[in-house]
């Protein structure tokens, strides 16, 4: 399946979590680095492939300076696109949240 860009990609290099769950239910996390994020999508650089569409969860720090207060941006999604050179995978965001930032004590 074919999907049309339809928004503007915004360079934005920040770190992600990304959870999915293995093919035996397993549930599997990994940290990697957004590397552009439009209104509907995402690429994320990862150590790992994921398969075509794997359900993820992908959570993102925002910066603070541009905030001004911690959020982590948290999306649903699926995996759409994996580049045969580029480690990372190309995501759908089916839904997102905005949620305060876990504070490290």
């Amino acid at each position: 399946m074919n999907y049309l860009r339809a928004g503007v990609r915004i360079p934005l290099e920040l770190p992600a979590e990304v959870r999915w769950k293995s093919r035996g239910g397993e549930p599997r996390q990994v940290q990697g680095k957004t590397s552009c994020i439009s209104a509907n999508g995402m690429f994320v650089s990862l150590p790992v492939p994921l398969r075509h569409h794997t359900p993820v969860t992908i959570t993102i720090s925002l910066p603070v300076e541009v905030t001004k207060i911690p959020l982590q941006l948290c999306c649903r999604g699926r995996v759409v696109s994996q580049p045969p050179k580029r480690a990372g995978i190309g995501a759908i965001i089916d839904d997102y949240r905005f949620r305060p930032a876990r504070q490290l004590v």
